[in-house]
């Protein structure tokens, strides 16, 4: 029989809704219960593609005996960590203070008024691994609420108001002691700290497993961009190429898994999330603008082609990631067969030779397929006699060892992946998490956006697939009857009012969007969100933006995101969203909330740069300024497109983008845009203006002098 899960939207609540255990979903009902018969809560937070999270679930929340002892002595609840990261962000900060780790799932014990007491990660349901089994845990923490209540209740008490003065009262001690924005010598001094770190055999910044951060990689490269320090654009370059050559990215279907597990990039954790898609494309992106090198323009294209195949819903909206695990190919028939790790994407070496026939031998000794397998570490068994692919050697080096020229090999290799990626399609498929955040998808339209207007020839279906979510974010999740963003939409509703990040990181992909469309629309939008967020969230006595509203009473702690992880935080891409805003329209107050959010830090960010990259980026933005690059001509026409070309060839991190079509769209733009207004076309042709501070240098409507001024940018820097 279902529980009461099965009313719930997210994914994740869904697959619990058949446990024998008597969950609720956070909120009233569940907290009323835990006060009404003085019984803690059990709290279990993950999402619907963790790994651990369907081992726990499998191993604990589908076993009577477990479900019988959380239904007697516990009020149980589940959260989606994706669809409420207020609440996990409490826990988490209580889970790590008390553990010195964290992750997910995250299990965590709280008294009737929602204050933790004892906390962890995964339990195994008998002790091993050097953890403690799960029933001896609950067993445990059920007679010391019998027997210790009142020492419990005081213990969290006093570790809540040790959490407050450590994630609030210390950010507000910082932000008034500050001695203002960092100077630009600070940024030198935080990229030192990546140098300290950096892995030379492998790349990427301390050792397994490793996780991809785009955000060091944007820093580094456009560090190296404004201050000429070769090594920041090798660091960035070799983890980039490491992880692009590794097993942590698809070589069949595209896209990039969750992180490696070694230190070589071989051998994933192979979840696939929305958010890793998009960081990673825009970090491929820059890298093939900086070397020009179009390997990485391809690896985001690619990335781009799977989430246009694999995750994005009929109405235009991003899905949010795939599973890890699926069911073995040969288990098939099997319904009591469980999934495992990985199952969807490993290879043996025969059932490539059935498949491939003769071009088997080039692609075995391009990928580093193995008869025995080429895992370097399987802790748990399922990767036996089993293939991750990786570039294990180069076109130049399969086609002197196959006898032939390069081409042949490329044409034979591409045929050979879209031969695997067919195969592949009829295997048992990994659980999709079909709900859409918002968030994500800002993250996700700021790539396609971009790859639109900077990868060589254009990206035509990159720039319909922005659109069309863009489109689908505002015409869904966005509540102009009463001006809020909602987080997230499934099943044809829209749910959960938007935290900072869902604001901010759409704001990003409006902002890339207008850079690549010139379409004022989506400038409309952006600033129309920019206001909402500031309104909701902007600290105006201390900077920075509270993650949360702090409308609602059960979440005990309100924060400003401050950390660069595998999502970027909110406050760093605000900066950046309102340095480029000022740069559009002089908005003299979003100067003015970037420097107070940027004070906040002060000199501190010398020796936290590893913990904010891109809020270290938005610093060396700050200090360098942005150009004003603006192509007026008409679209399609082949001068207008002579010089987007050039535009499409030059690295410049440090600019914002104005297409400007003459006629009535010009006019449109002027009323937001007033400095495109008087910006005529030379001689009838395609005419490009650089501009710094609204001051523009001599117009010009021919390639050559365009790609000149463009490239005396960087010496200038």
């Amino acid at each position: 029989m279902a529980n009461r899960l099965a009313k719930e939207l997210s994914p994740y609540l869904l697959q619990h809704a058949d446990n024998p255990v008597d969950w609720y979903a956070w909120g009233d009902e569940a907290f009323e219960r835990s006060r009404a018969e003085a019984k803690p809560i059990f709290l279990s937070i993950g999402y619907s593609t963790c790994h651990w999270c369907h081992v726990m679930a499998h191993e604990s929340f589908e076993n009577e005996d477990v479900a019988s002892l959380l239904n007697q002595q516990f009020v149980s609840v589940k959260v989606d960590r994706e669809e409420r990261p207020d609440v996990d962000r409490v826990y988490m900060a209580f889970v790590q203070a008390t553990t010195d780790s964290g992750g997910w799932p995250m299990s965590v014990w709280l008294t009737p008024t929602l204050r933790p007491f004892f906390g962890g990660t995964y339990f195994p349901p008998t002790s091993r691994y050097g953890r403690p089994g799960f029933i001896e845990v609950l067993t445990r923490m059920a007679e010391m609420w019998s027997t210790d209540r009142v020492k419990l209740v005081a213990s969290a008490d006093q570790v809540m108001k040790q959490l407050h003065q450590a994630y609030v009262e210390r950010s507000s001690n910082s932000a008034t002691q500050s001695p203002g924005i960092a100077p630009v010598e600070t940024i030198k001094q935080g990229c030192e700290q990546f140098e300290r770190v950096f892995d030379t055999t492998h790349g990427g910044f301390g050792g397994p497993p490793k996780f991809p951060r785009p955000s060091e990689l944007l820093l580094l490269m456009r560090e190296y961009y404004r201050s000429g320090n070769l090594k920041l654009r090798d660091m960035a370059l070799e983890t980039l190429r490491a992880m692009v050559k590794g097993g942590i990215r698809d070589h069949v279907g595209g896209g990039f898994h969750r992180y490696s597990v070694d230190g070589q990039w071989r051998i994933p954790h192979f979840e696939k999330m929305l958010y890793d898609q998009a960081q990673l494309a825009l970090a491929c992106l820059e890298a093939g603008q900086l070397t020009g090198d179009a390997d990485f323009f391809q690896v985001a294209i690619d990335t781009l082609d799977y989430v246009a195949r694999e995750l994005t819903g009929v109405e235009g909206g991003f899905l949010s990631a795939q599973d890890a695990d699926s069911v073995s190919p040969e288990h098939v028939a099997d319904p009591k067969a469980h999934s495992i790790e990985g199952a969807f994407y490993l290879w043996t070496q025969e059932e490539l030779e059935d498949l491939l026939g003769n071009d088997a031998d080039i692609v075995v000794r391009r990928f580093g397929v193995e008869a025995s397998g080429n895992a370097p570490h399987d802790p748990t068994g399922e990767f036996l006699g089993k293939n991750q692919f990786f570039l294990a050697k180069s076109l130049a080096e399969v086609a002197h060892d196959a006898g032939m020229e390069v081409a042949q090999v490329q044409t034979r290799l591409s045929a050979a992946r879209t031969t695997l990626r067919e195969h592949r399609a009829t295997r048992p498929h990994p659980h999709l998490d079909d709900k859409v955040l918002a968030a994500w998808n800002g993250l996700m339209i700021a790539a396609a956006a971009r790859a639109a207007r900077v990868v060589p020839g254009g990206a035509p279906q990159a720039l319909q697939m922005a659109e069309r979510a863009a489109g689908f974010v505002r015409d869904t999740l966005w509540d102009s009857t009463v001006g809020v963003l909602r987080r997230c939409y499934r099943e044809g509703r829209a749910s959960i009012d938007g935290y900072c990040e869902d604001y901010a990181f759409v704001i990003w992909g409006l902002l890339e969007l207008f850079q690549s469309t010139g379409n004022p629309e989506w400038l409309v939008f952006a600033r129309q969100l920019q206001s909402k967020q500031d309104e909701l969230f902007w600290d105006d006595a201390e900077g920075g933006w509270y993650s949360t509203t702090g409308r609602d009473s059960s979440v005990l702690l309100r924060v400003k995101d401050d950390y660069d992880g595998a999502e970027p935080s909110a406050g760093s891409v605000s900066v950046l969203n309102l340095l480029t805003i000022s740069h559009l329209d002089a908005d003299a107050d979003a100067v003015r909330k970037a420097e107070k959010a940027l004070a906040r830090f002060g000199l501190e960010l010398g020796h936290t740069a590893r913990m904010v990259p891109l809020m270290t980026a938005a610093l060396a933005q700050y200090h360098t300024g942005l150009t004003q690059v603006v192509i007026l001509g008409p679209s399609g026409r082949a001068d207008t497109e002579e010089l987007t070309q050039v535009l499409r060839s030059v690295y410049l991190p440090f600019s914002v983008v104005v297409h400007v079509q003459p006629g009535s769209q010009q006019v449109t733009l002027a009323q937001h845009l007033p400095f495109t207004g008087t910006m005529t076309m030379l001689d009838g042709k395609a005419t490009a203006y650089l501009c710094t501070g609204f001051s523009c240098q001599e117009p010009t409507t021919t390639p050559e002098n365009f790609e000149k001024q463009l490239r005396a940018l960087h010496k200038g820097m």
